[in-house]
Formats: C-alpha cells, sequence, structure tokens
C-alpha cells in the first residue's frame, strides 16, 4: 500500500498544477539599490541551515519517497544533486523500516551522491530509535521530521491520530546524532507552533506553506474525490507563514522556506524575508522526467546565477546581507500579518530583521 502510495504521489504531482492558494510572493516588492557598491563575481550566495554548510540555498525538498519503481527517479534527483552540489531531502523512509526490501531506493541517493548533504525523512510518529535509522541508512546529515496533518486525514489510509507529536519530537531530538528540521508538507506554520517546535531542540523548521505541489489535491485524486476549492485552499500562504515564524523564531533556530518556490526571485524574497535555504521539488523532477540532466544542470547554472543578479541589484554580497535587505509587503499577506498584530513595517527598514 505504502510503496503504491508513493508511485501515486509523484505522479500525480507531476501531472497537477500548484495551488489553489497563491505562496504570496506577489505581495512582496525588494527595493532597488542603484549603489550596490559590488562586483558581481564577489557576491556570495553559500549558506548553510542546522550547522551543516550549503554551496547555495536552493535544496530539493522530499517528494519522492521510496519504492522499487521510483528508485530510477531518485537515482536521478541524486545524479543532478551531485553535478549542481545541492542538497537533498528523500521522501519518508517509512516504506523502509516496514519493508527492507525496498531500502535499496534509498540508499541509491548516497551512492549516487557519496559527498553531498542529504536529508533523511520520517513522519513525527516515529521513534528516536528508528529516527536515527533513516539516518544511518543513508549517512544523512540531518533529518527532516514532516508534519502532514491536512494531508493524512484526506487519506482513506492516512493516519487519524496525531496526539503527542510535539513530545516525540523532542525525544527524536535528543536522542538522534544529527540536527532535527521540521517541516511542513503544504499547510503552513503560524507563528504558535513554530515557538513550541523552537522550545524542543529543533535546529531548524521549513515552513512548507500553501502555493506549491498540493498533496490534498494529490489525495483527492488519488481517491477520485470532488473536492471543493476551500478544501483544497486549506493552509496558510508560504510568505505570511514565513513572516509568522520569524516573528517569533529564536536565532539559533534557522528557517527554510518552501512552498511554490519557483522562480529565482522567490528565491531571493524567501532569503530577505529571513530564510537562511529555500526548498523546492516538483518543479526539478519534473524537469528531470522531461529533459535531459544537461538541460537541468544548464537551467541551474542560469538559476543561481540569477539570483546573484538579485542580491547585486539590492547591495547584498552574501545572504547575512540579503536578510538585511529592505523589502515591502502588501495586499492579502499584509491584511493577514497586521491583523495578527505582526509589525510588518521592520520589513521596510534596513537591517530591522532577519
Amino acid at each position: 500500500m505504502r510503496q503504491s502510495r508513493k508511485l501515486d504521489h509523484l505522479k500525480y504531482s507531476l501531472a497537477l498544477n500548484d495551488g489553489p492558494n497563491a505562496s504570496g510572493f506577489a505581495d512582496i516588492s525588494l527595493v532597488h539599490n542603484c549603489l550596490p557598491d559590488l562586483s558581481l563575481n564577489d557576491i556570495d550566495i553559500s549558506s548553510s541551515i542546522a550547522g551543516i554548510a550549503l554551496s547555495h540555498p536552493l535544496i530539493i525538498n522530499a517528494i519522492t519517497g521510496g519504492a522499487n519503481d521510483v528508485a530510477p527517479i531518485n537515482e536521478r534527483i541524486a545524479e543532478f544533486a551531485r553535478l549542481t552540489n545541492m542538497a537533498m531531502a528523500i521522501g519518508s523512509q517509512y516504506a523502509a523500516l516496514e519493508y527492507p526490501e525496498v531500502q535499496h531506493s534509498y540508499k541509491i541517493v548516497r551512492e549516487k551522491n557519496p559527498d553531498g548533504v542529504i536529508f533523511a525523512n520520517l513522519g513525527a510518529y516515529v521513534t528516536a530509535k528508528q529516527a536515527q535509522m533513516a539516518v544511518d541508512m543513508i549517512d544523512a546529515q540531518g533529518i527532516q521530521i514532516h508534519l502532514n496533518v491536512a494531508q493524512e486525514i484526506m487519506m482513506a489510509e492516512g493516519d487519524r491520530d496525531f496526539s503527542g507529536y510535539l513530545s516525540n519530537i523532542s525525544k527524536i531530538t535528543n536522542k538522534v546524532k544529527v540536527p532535527v528540521i521540521v517541516k511542513e508538507v503544504g499547510c503552513g506554520i503560524a507563528r504558535e507552533q513554530a515557538l513550541m517546535l523552537a522550545e524542543v531542540g529543533i535546529k531548524a523548521v521549513d515552513v512548507g506553506g500553501t502555493g506549491g505541489t498540493n498533496f490534498l489535491a494529490i489525495e483527492a485524486t488519488r481517491r477520485q474525490l470532488e473536492t471543493n476549492l476551500e478544501t483544497l485552499s486549506w493552509g496558510i500562504p508560504t510568505v505570511i507563514s514565513a513572516v509568522e515564524t520569524m516573528s517569533v523564531l529564536p536565532k539559533h533556530v534557522d528557517m527554510m522556506v518552501s512552498g511554490g518556490i519557483r522562480s529565482s526571485l522567490d528565491v531571493i524574497k524567501a532569503l530577505a524575508l529571513g530564510g537562511v535555504a529555500t526548498g523546492m521539488a516538483t518543479p526539478i523532477v519534473k524537469m528531470l522526467y522531461e529533459k535531459d540532466m544537461d538541460y537541468a544542470v544548464n537551467w541551474f547554472q542560469q538559476f543561481s546565477h540569477e539570483i546573484q543578479c538579485y542580491m547585486l541589484l539590492l547591495g547584498s554580497g552574501n545572504i547575512g546581507e540579503l536578510r538585511k535587505a529592505p523589502l515591502i509587503i502588501s495586499g492579502y499577506s499584509k491584511e493577514w500579518l497586521t491583523i495578527r498584530g505582526i509589525d510588518i513595517t521592520k520589513y521596510a527598514i534596513n537591517g530591522k530583521h532577519g
């Protein structure tokens, strides 16, 4: 059951459109710097998350999971990650804990990319021992613990009991030997839960807001359900979730931003909001399905060049300086955040956020 589910997730993620909720990046306007006092060649796009060095701020987020039939695409993603020095997270490894015979579909990622940054991935219901097993399986530098309550209740075979998740995450953080990153799977993280997570010892959160791959829509399609637009729109837009999270996150906990990252400018906006890294999944997998590896690598080279160009236009020589670049939050994001009592004017003043 779990293996066929992963194949369905991959198939429908490639077939369905983003949304219907917007990510919110259209509500962000960046302030041009006409005197950057920088050379394009000197701009440093390296970053780090949870103490793990990154060559650049783009991470291939989890999507494929593990099954015999997805091993080739996992291998292909790992090869792309190796060629571009891109960190990657694999899909949930619970299938490999249940069915050891599919472990090879995960291990192939490390075999193909022996020196790369790879994150393990499991749900918040697992034991600390299982979390460490997932890390050891692929020699991971960190582990994503995913939260996907809305997706689970949409699945006929999904979980229904989500009690004890926070205390369980605390146990995992105390026992595993690598940093823990807690990630939402497309419905976003509000400031109340971001603060609760920060207090149990995690090293980073990935806000995973609405606007990108919609796992509610994927599950509805799998079950051939006629689901209304309001249900499919459930969640917090990515930009709003990022600002909510940054409003309470202590400095020792990093924020990663995913959910509708579709352009180099989206990356810049996410980092300017306080992120240290951004996650993208479906566009990369789709490109690897439909194009050849050379095309994908050339795309990434152009993408990273555009990131440098935008940083130049903002007068930011590195990611730390980019987090201080002034920006304006307008539209629905402004309305939401203002009603929630979050001061967004500080983002418009250089050096007052991030």
